[in-house]
């Protein structure tokens, strides 16, 4: 069984197709087009759906070519519906719908953050674990009970990913920020002190932000660090207490910040006292793609056999404790 995955909730266009094997995948191929804005600026939702309108028909035919099949041998086709940027989104759901039902194959919409944690399971062999799922969209604290993912922890403002690009921004980096600032906070090691909010097991960085905006003027290396240290530290505190709470003995990272070296070395701290074993997923596959969209797909048609293409849908807002996960 091929499946062919559709990524385009921001500033991503991928197309993905894995082939499944047994109760698990293989990935086939994943290619990646990537809209930047220019220097100090983030996203722009028109200009990215235009970026990946004008880049679909070549992704999608390097995807094929690469996974050495054809659109006819594929045997379903998922998309991103949401959470997402909506005119991003749309551009996705639009060449899944064309497709779908110009060579009647089956379809299914999935949720994209649903979709980083299936393809951390995959590629780590994690079971049962507490999941942290950092990135621009997300920052959340999850664990899978009574068929949803449960939400322990999650941020109150703004995202880990949000803060470190807004920060970025301000300083004239080009988006995403966090590489340039992991880069220069590993210049330094003198600690400016900046606010730390953790409120019962959430967190909370807008007051963060600001702060460390205004400290640059000590030096763009030590807010850097400033900032990575307090932010990681929130998160680990918060994480750690998670996962006593729940018992679980795995941690698992996902999202685009999870490629951030200094928050994997104070998670496994954190599963070094908790005796838990430690999963990050790899760096290649910790920001958005086409194969955490291909892998939920393939999960989701074990359980049922596509939507019909009046129930396709994109929705900006869609939370991943909202999802009956059957599967």
């Amino acid at each position: 069984m091929y499946c062919l995955g559709i990524e385009s909730t921001a500033h991503t266009f991928s197309c993905a197709v894995i082939e499944k094997k047994q109760k698990n995948g293989k990935i086939l191929s994943d290619v990646r087009k990537i809209y930047k804005p220019p220097e100090g600026e983030g996203i722009h939702p028109r200009e990215a759906s235009r970026h990946h309108i004008e880049n679909s028909s070549s992704v999608l035919k390097q995807c094929l070519d690469e996974a050495k099949i054809k659109i006819n041998d594929l045997d379903m086709i998922a998309y991103a519906g949401g959470p997402g940027l909506g005119p991003c989104l749309r551009v996705g759901a639009v060449v899944a719908r064309s497709l779908s039902s110009y060579y009647d194959i089956p379809i299914y919409p999935v949720n994209h953050a649903i979709g980083h944690i299936e393809l951390g399971k995959l590629l780590t062999g994690a079971k049962n674990p507490l999941v942290l799922l950092v990135s621009g969209g997300h920052t959340m604290i999850l664990a899978f009970s009574s068929g949803r993912w449960r939400v322990f922890g999650e941020t109150l403002d703004i995202t880990l990913g949000q803060l470190l690009d807004q920060f970025g921004r301000s300083l004239g980096f080009a988006s995403p920020c966090g590489r340039k600032i992991e880069e220069l906070a590993n210049k330094s090691t003198n600690y400016v002190d900046l606010p730390y909010v953790v409120k019962g097991n959430d967190v909370s960085f807008s007051g963060l932000l600001s702060a460390a905006k205004q400290s640059t003027s000590k030096g763009v290396q030590d807010a850097c660090y400033s900032l990575q240290e307090t932010a990681f530290a929130m998160i680990a505190e918060a994480t750690e207490r998670a996962l006593a709470f729940t018992r679980k003995n795995e941690i698992m990272i996902v999202g685009g910040v999870a490629a951030n070296k200094r928050l994997s070395s104070m998670l496994e701290d954190v599963c070094k006292r908790q005796k838990a074993k430690f999963f990050v997923v790899p760096l290649n596959y910790a920001g958005d793609c086409g194969s955490q969209i291909a892998i939920t797909g393939i999960r989701e048609s074990s359980v049922y056999p596509g939507a019909k293409m009046k129930d396709t849908f994109v929705k900006q807002s869609w939370r991943l404790d909202s999802v009956d996960v059957l599967y």
